[in-house]
């Protein structure tokens, strides 16, 4: 299993993911990509969300999985949720050929843009960037923790009091705002896989699970880059936040029906 964790997600946060995994017999590497977690961020203000484009991601994928490779038994199975789900779908477009099957959560293939025109941010990120503006912050509120009556990613209390505990426990795993550069990086990924080249050279089964009332990724872009693939299969979870992976024991039981389905075609249990 390789995990790709979304945006401003540390590795920490998928430790009970990682323990459901190998429960399930299953190797797992989990990773904090660049400019999140612990790996090393790329501006002097360690709270802003940076990104310039997503080649650099993609490398780090391939540098990461070929560097372990040879502790990876396979069959493997890509696990991504929300950025990481959009990245493990647009590395397998590109040519990553490793995989048996991948199942992404809530995966960012098609961003939200709340009261702004998608079309207007689109344009705004893409001028702002090229202007050299691209490392400020996109506008918004910066607050690193979110009381759990006002959060907008999951239903489960706990889950959520443990997350902030990690924020609490060691503050260089929070991150804050994304830069115009990120958001660019964000349009530019999923304006890739929209094109639907890449995505019909995908073979593998790929599982697209969204979350009925996510707030942060546009699920009827998920739906149509999922009838793309040639062994595509769209899954939406009523009720559910963005967060599949981090919700309620009953919307994760989807999710890990699901997911066993998948397991049980390319990697069956001994």
């Amino acid at each position: 299993m390789v995990v790709n964790p979304g945006r401003t997600e540390a590795l920490d946060k998928y430790l009970e993911v990682a323990l459901r995994l190998t429960a399930r017999g299953f190797v797992v590497l989990v990773h904090d990509w660049r400019g999140q977690g612990l790996a090393d961020r790329l501006l002097p203000d360690r709270l802003l969300g940076h990104a310039s484009g997503y080649n650099d991601f993609l490398f780090d994928h391939a540098a990461l999985i070929s560097t372990f490779e040879a502790r990876l038994p396979k069959p493997w199975i890509a696990l991504g949720h929300s950025m990481g789900g959009c990245l493990s779908l647009l590395a397998l477009a590109e040519g990553e050929d490793r995989f048996s099957a991948a199942v992404l959560s809530a995966p960012m293939l098609g961003v939200r843009t709340g009261a702004v025109p998608r079309p207007l941010a689109r344009g705004l990120a893409a001028v702002l960037t090229v202007l050299g503006q691209g490392k400020r912050p996109v506008p918004g509120a910066a607050a690193t923790s979110t009381p759990f009556e006002a959060n907008i990613v999951t239903h489960d209390r706990a889950r959520h009091a443990r997350n902030e505990g990690l924020i609490e426990a060691c503050p260089d795993l929070a991150l804050g705002l994304p830069t115009w550069g990120w958001l660019a990086f964000a349009f530019a990924a999923t304006s890739r896989l929209a094109r639907g080249d890449g995505v019909a050279r995908v073979t593998i089964p790929v599982t697209v699970i969204a979350a009925g009332d996510d707030l942060l990724v546009d699920n009827a872009a998920l739906e149509r880059v999922a009838a793309r693939l040639p062994r595509g299969r769209y899954l939406e979870i009523p009720g559910a936040y963005h967060e599949i992976l981090q919700e309620t024991d009953e919307v994760q039981s989807v999710f890990w029906r699901e997911f066993d389905a998948v397991a049980d075609q390319v990697a069956p249990a001994a």
